[in-house]
């Protein structure tokens, strides 16, 4: 039988109430505090450059930039609630419970959120590429703008519904002082199953497809096109770099959303009550690390960024004329 000198506790003052420390070694407390820390600084920094380029320079005022945008915000914060999820890498939460409340309930918004965004992404590149001669008309700046803004409030009210009983008693749910989690419903916790990830996922994959079938049907009817008129040898292998680069990039796409997405939500099936322990720790930190890698996939590959990139680091950015600067 453990001893109270053997078990260390969240608040030793409190005996009877406390929780108990995991028992962790510091080279583990160390790396994950350097991991985290780093994902952290990474996550704002680079969504905080998207904002920066897209809100700022008139010309990336576009639709699907805007899209961009609202997700860049959303990653944004995702980086500063994780400074919270560092304060939690020793087991133990010393905010309070309303504050722990607080922070879940922002947690499950913007993350939601994020995932709403990237669902709209799917779908404005979707219309681009199977309906180009209509995208103007359907993707306009107005509806874009209403669509962005429903994404928040849905998520907002979507969240205050499965946190319902959390908000109105903050601490209700914890087992223990130092503990930080949220309990809802089974009904609750399905419908944020199914509208937070299976129905995104079901719902990217099949656009991607859709996608990815399009933009290679298009590829080779252009490729018989040109190779009945003119040479056949360059454009075969144009054709073919442009399909590898294509099925490359939504392949990426796909793969890093659901390597960081389902893991977390494996645990939260499996073992709903682990949320502390080292492993959970982990598939958080992942679920995190898929706002990190949102600028790098869909922004820090377009050559406009690494333009605004340049500007903003050398600040000429500053400069009275440069919103109007010429990017793309």
């Amino acid at each position: 039988m453990e001893t109270l000198e053997e078990v260390e506790l969240c608040f030793p003052q409190l005996l009877n109430t406390s929780c108990k420390r995991p028992k962790r070694s510091h080279f583990e407390i160390i790396m994950s505090y350097t991991i985290l820390s780093s994902i952290t600084v990474l996550t704002t920094t680079l969504n905080l450059l998207v904002i920066i380029s897209i809100s700022h320079f008139k010309q990336l005022h576009t639709p699907t930039n805007l899209f961009l945008l609202s997700l860049a915000v959303s990653d944004f914060f995702v980086g500063l609630l994780m400074f919270f999820q560092i304060m939690l890498i020793d087991g133990c939460w010393y905010l309070g419970d309303l504050l722990c409340v607080l922070y879940l309930y922002l947690a499950y918004i913007i993350t939601s959120t994020s995932v709403g965004n990237m669902v709209l992404i799917c779908a404005d590149r979707y219309v681009a590429i199977c309906h180009p001669l209509h995208y103007s008309t359907k993707v306009t700046q107005k509806r874009v703008q209403v669509c962005v803004s429903l994404c928040w409030i849905c998520s907002v009210i979507f969240q205050s519904l499965v946190l319902k009983n959390n908000l109105e008693q903050p601490g209700s749910s914890i087992s223990c002082t130092g503990e930080c989690v949220a309990v809802s419903n089974n009904i609750a916790e399905l419908a944020d199953l199914i509208l937070s990830f299976i129905g995104p996922v079901i719902v990217i994959i099949v656009l991607y497809m859709r996608v990815f079938v399009v933009a290679v049907s298009q590829a080779r009817a252009m490729r018989s096109h040109i190779v009945a008129v003119t040479l056949q040898g360059s454009v075969k292998v144009n054709v073919k770099k442009s399909e590898i680069k294509a099925a490359r990039t939504l392949a990426v796409v796909v793969f890093v959303f659901l390597i960081c997405l389902c893991p977390y939500y494996i645990v939260v099936l499996t073992a709903p009550d682990a949320l502390l322990n080292s492993s959970s720790s982990f598939v958080i930190c992942l679920f995190y690390f898929n706002s990190c890698l949102n600028p790098l996939i869909y922004a820090f590959f377009y050559p406009w960024f690494r333009k605004c990139l340049k500007l903003i680091v050398t600040l000429e950015i500053l400069r009275p004329d440069s919103c109007v600067a010429y990017i793309l």
